[in-house]
């Protein structure tokens, strides 16, 4: 008859074990179609993002970007993320697997002397079926055991698959976050070095007009004495050289404040930057092709992390389902017990068990089932967090595209705009000196002209910045 209950009991297992759990989101449904190309025409154009030394030329920006990689604060805080997420790898992959423990006890007990263990245990003195050895001591009875125990969850369900596979997406889906951090880092650094350099060039145009300033000023106390020109018109000159020169201070903090940027991101104390010194006008950004490919997309790292936080979710949907099934466990133990210590190594005192069972909720749910709306819930938005990073990648591409596009071509025409208005100041200038022009026309044209080569400086801040911000939004800077 036991071998009937031993069949009846395999069989209802296998039945068990060959029952599905269905699927919220089905493993092959597409994610989110994205367009073949950002702009109108179809691009077919293998592209690959060039490495961080082949895209920035600059020696002293790569040695910067270098020692970010190496002392960021953030970035060793998500590398420490990425180890506490191996941790969890490595703790589910004892899952499905036999424990065994090795336990040494030593105790004693004691029986009330009206009990069945204390009136049974005291009539073994008298049994002509033990002898000496057999004998329970009077009153406390030590209590010695050596051996191992062992229990093992068999995996039904694919629970425990499950809780592996979210495990394993979450290791991933924390390096893809590592890649993002370096990306958004080699983006930040990039920006603010290029920004000095533009600093740096704002403040020598500054300079080059306060020469200038300073020489009006001369020139119209000059006149002055000579009676061709009036106070009004020095104090005028004077005020805006005096303006001229509080602006040259506040380059100077910017240029302070973008270096402290730098070197908190290099993650040092504040100190002067190396960088070579370069003409406004040859600060070229870096260039890429034009006519990307949106496929591209494919490899940037918040996309990638959204993809594994999805399987992450999935699988753990996966394992609050599987908790309102039985679940089946293995135990048992073998070793040496006695209640005499010099006895506890003899052959006689060797003892084992073994247990098997089936344990499944069937009151009070109410953990399990708050888990399992908690789950589907968890994945409805990590699928809803997938779309957005998609739908934003493509989004910033695209804006960076045209922003580059529109720039430079501003960029153009501001320049035209300040040869012109450059040449105006040397005009107005001989102009007040023969008396044709007033000293208003020289404050204007000098005015004009500092102001449309400080735009035009802005521009090819903007002009970098967008190269920069496209190579980030295309997943640029995390390969090595």
């Amino acid at each position: 008859m036991s071998k009937y209950k031993i069949f009846y009991f395999i069989i209802t297992i296998v039945s068990l074990g060959s029952c599905k759990i269905k699927q919220e989101i089905p493993q092959n449904r597409p994610m989110l179609a994205m367009p073949q190309s950002f702009r109108t025409k179809t691009d077919s154009i293998t592209f690959e993002l060039p490495t961080i030394k082949a895209f920035f030329s600059d020696s002293a920006l790569v040695a910067l970007i270098d020692t970010s990689l190496n002392n960021n604060f953030d970035l060793q805080i998500t590398l420490q993320k990425i180890e506490m997420a191996r941790a969890g790898v490595r703790f589910t992959q004892g899952l499905g697997k036999p424990d065994l423990t090795g336990n040494v006890v030593m105790g004693q007990r004691k029986f009330g002397n009206y009990t069945v263990d204390g009136v049974g245990n005291y009539d073994t003195r008298f049994s002509t079926n033990t002898d000496r050895k057999q004998q329970i001591p009077d009153a406390i009875i030590p209590d010695y055991y050596m051996g191992v125990q062992s229990s093992w969850e068999i995996d039904i369900w694919g629970k425990l698959k499950s809780q592996k596979a979210s495990a394993a997406a979450k290791l991933l889906s924390s390096e893809a976050g590592k890649n993002l951090v370096v990306s958004e880092l080699v983006a930040q650094i990039a920006s603010a070095y290029y920004e000095l350099l533009i600093l740096d060039n704002e403040l020598d145009i500054l300079e080059e007009n306060i020469i200038l300033q300073e020489r009006a000023v001369e020139i119209t106390s000059v006149l002055k004495q000579a009676g061709q020109a009036n106070q009004l018109a020095v104090n005028l000159l004077n005020a805006q050289l005096l303006s001229s020169k509080s602006l040259k201070i506040e380059v100077k903090q910017q240029i302070i404040e973008v270096e402290s940027v730098i070197n908190f991101l290099v993650g040092r104390y504040p100190q002067n930057v190396s960088r070579s010194k370069v003409a406004w006008s040859k600060v070229i950004p870096p260039k890429l092709a034009v006519g990307i490919p949106s496929h591209i997309l494919e490899n940037r790292p918040d996309i990638k992390q959204a993809e594994f936080q999805l399987l992450a979710t999935k699988a753990n949907l996966f394992t609050a389902k599987t908790a309102f099934y039985p679940s089946l466990n293995l135990t048992g133990g073998i070793g040496f017990q006695s209640f005499k210590a010099l006895l506890l190594l003899n052959p006689a005192s060797l003892a084992f068990n073994t247990f098997g069972g089936l344990t499944a909720p069937l009151a009070n749910r109410r953990q399990i089932i708050s888990d399992l709306m908690a789950s589907k819930a968890d994945q409805k938005m990590a699928y809803i967090n997938y779309q957005k990073v998609v739908v934003n990648s493509f989004t910033e591409v695209y804006n960076q595209l045209n922003l580059i596009q529109n720039t430079n071509e501003m960029y153009e025409l501001k320049s035209q705009e300040v040869d012109v208005l450059r040449e105006s100041i040397t005009i107005s200038s001989e102009l007040f000196r023969s008396g044709r022009a007033t000293y208003l026309e020289v404050i204007t044209a000098q005015k004009n002209a500092l102001q449309s080569q400080i735009e035009l400086i802005n521009l090819k801040k903007r002009q970098y910045s967008s190269v920069i911000g496209l190579y980030k939004s295309l997943g640029g800077g995390w390969r090595k």
